[in-house]
C-alpha cells in the first residue's frame, strides 16, 4: 500500500470482518450439521497436505521478486526467533504474575505459555496479506516455516513437560529434539516450499507449463477459505465445551499479553531491527494477530489444562475482530508504510 492505512481504515475493518465472516460460516455449518465432527479429520488432512502445500508452491513459483535461496534465510529465522522469544516471555509472566491471575498450577501455566506465546500465523494473516501487502506474501510463508519449527520443538517441549504420567525419556538430547522436530520437518507445506525454492534456484520453473501450474493454482485458491471454515467449526465445538467460571483474570492476562504487549514488541523489532520492507509488513501482520487456534488441540493431546487454553484462544480471537484493524493501522503508521 502506498497510502497510509489510516485513510483506508474502513477497508481494513471490512477485510478483517470478511475473514471472520468466513469463520462464522464454518461455525454455522457446524451448528447445522453440514460440517460434521467426523469430517474434521479428513478436511484437516486435505487442507494441511494438499491445499496449503499448493498455496506455498504456487506463491513461491510465481513471485517475480524472490531472490536466490542464499538470500531468503532471514524470514524463517525471524519467525523462529520471535516465536521462541514469545514463548519464553509468556512462560516468565505465567510463572511470576500467573498465580495472581488464576494460573496456579503448572499445567495452567504451561497451557497459557503455549497458547499466548504463538499468534495466528496462517489462516488470518495470509488473506490480509493478499489484500494489503501482496508483495510480502511469500516472505510471510517463509516466516511461517520458522514459526512451525518453533511450535513443534519449543512449543511441544513446553506443553509436554511436567506431566506426572509421562514416562521418562531415556533418549539422548539430540535424538529427543529431533523427534520433536519431526512433524515440522516432514510436513507437506515445508516440503512444497523447499521443492518450489529448489525449482527456482536451478531455473526449472521455465519448464512449469500451464497444464501443471493451473491445477496447483486452483487448489491454492481453495486453501484459505477451506481452512477458515474448519476453524469456525472447531471454535464452535470449543465454545460449547468451555467453562467460563472465574475466567476473567486469565482472559485479562491473555489479552494483555497477546493483544497489547506483543504487538508493541513486534512492531518495535520491525521498526528498529528489520530493514527489509516486506519483512516489516510480515511483522506488522503478525503483531496484529490473536492467538492461534491449533494449540488448543496440542493442549488436549498432551492432557494439559484445556480450560486455560480455551479462555486465552477464544477471548483473543473474539477481541481480535476489533483489535486487528486497529493494530494494522497503528503498525502501518508506526512503520510509515
Amino acid at each position: 500500500m502506498t497510502e497510509s492505512p489510516w485513510a483506508h481504515f474502513g477497508l481494513i475493518v471490512s477485510s478483517v470482518l470478511g475473514v471472520f465472516c468466513v469463520i462464522g460460516v464454518g461455525g454455522f455449518c457446524r451448528n447445522r450439521r453440514w460440517l460434521t465432527n467426523e469430517a474434521d479429520f479428513s478436511l484437516a488432512k486435505i487442507t494441511a497436505n494438499v491445499l496449503i502445500p499448493a498455496l506455498f508452491f504456487d506463491r513461491i513459483i510465481n513471485d517475480p521478486t524472490l531472490g536466490p535461496i542464499a538470500t531468503i534465510w532471514t524470514a524463517p529465522v525471524l519467525g523462529f526467533s520471535i516465536t521462541v522469544g514469545s514463548f519464553l516471555l509468556a512462560g516468565s509472566i505465567a510463572r511470576t504474575l500467573g498465580p495472581w491471575f488464576g494460573l496456579k498450577t503448572d499445567q495452567q501455566q504451561r497451557a497459557f505459555t503455549l497458547c499466548a506465546g504463538i499468534c495466528n500465523y496462517g489462516y488470518i494473516p495470509l488473506p490480509l496479506s493478499q489484500i494489503f501487502y501482496p508483495e510480502a506474501e511469500v516472505e510471510l510463508i517463509l516466516h511461517n516455516v520458522g514459526v512451525d519449527l518453533a511450535l513443534w520443538s519449543v512449543g511441544i517441549a513446553i506443553i509436554s513437560g511436567g506431566r506426572p504420567d509421562q514416562p521418562a525419556d531415556t533418549s539422548t538430547g539430540i535424538r529427543r529434539w529431533l523427534g520433536k522436530l519431526k512433524p515440522a520437518f516432514s510436513s507437506a507445506p515445508l516440503a512444497a516450499a523447499v521443492i518450489a525454492l529448489l525449482i527456482r534456484e536451478f531455473g526449472l520453473d521455465a519448464w512449469m507449463t500451464a497444464p501443471i501450474l493451473k491445477p496447483i493454482s486452483l487448489l491454492a485458491n481453495a486453501a484459505i477459505p477451506v481452512g477458515l471454515l474448519l476453524i469456525g467449526a472447531i471454535i464452535v465445538d470449543f465454545v460449547d465445551a468451555a467453562d467460563w467460571t472465574g475466567a476473567f483474570r486469565v482472559i485479562t492476562l491473555g489479552v494483555g499479553f497477546r493483544l497489547l504487549l506483543m504487538p508493541v514488541i513486534m512492531l518495535s523489532i520491525a521498526a528498529n531491527l528489520v530493514t527489509q520492507v516486506d519483512l516489516q509488513h510480515v511483522l506488522l501482520l503478525q503483531a496484529a494477530m490473536p492467538t492461534a487456534v491449533f494449540p488448543i488441540i496440542l493442549v488436549r493431546l498432551y492432557a494439559g489444562d484445556t480450560a486455560t487454553a480455551l479462555r486465552v484462544v477464544l477471548s483473543t480471537s473474539i477481541i481480535g475482530i476489533l483489535s486487528i484493524p486497529i493494530w494494522m493501522a497503528v503498525g502501518a503508521w508506526w512503520l510509515a508504510s
